[in-house]
């Protein structure tokens, strides 16, 4: 089960998270991604963690965050919730934080 509410995504572990992204500028128009944007997910434990767990650049043509159930299952249930964030880089080298300090929550599989 995927839940996404928000900015929070309750996930169960194991299993695989397809979410399509849309970006908005600050006057609430779609932003027009480019070739050279770079957007990139995120995901640790704790903001102050040196290392994210995961990292996955988001195809700029599609916009799917895609997580595979192996990356997913590699993550531990029940844990206060990992965090996470999504950036923009764009061709100029501007870089935008769309999605900041968010909550990504993993329940219990039935094995």
């Amino acid at each position: 089960m995927v839940n996404i509410n928000g900015t929070t995504i309750t996930i169960t572990r194991g299993d695989t998270l397809e979410a399509l992204l849309e970006i908005l500028c600050a006057d609430g128009q779609p932003y027009e991604v480019r070739p050279g944007d770079v957007i990139r997910f995120a995901l640790k434990q704790k903001y102050a963690d040196r290392e994210p767990l995961l990292l996955k650049e988001i195809p700029h043509d599609t916009l799917l965050l895609r997580l595979e159930a192996e990356e997913t299952k590699l993550l531990t249930a029940g844990w206060a919730p990992y965090v996470y964030d999504i950036q923009l880089t764009m061709e100029d080298g501007t870089v935008d934080t769309f999605i900041d300090r968010a909550e990504f929550i993993v329940t219990e599989e039935v094995d």
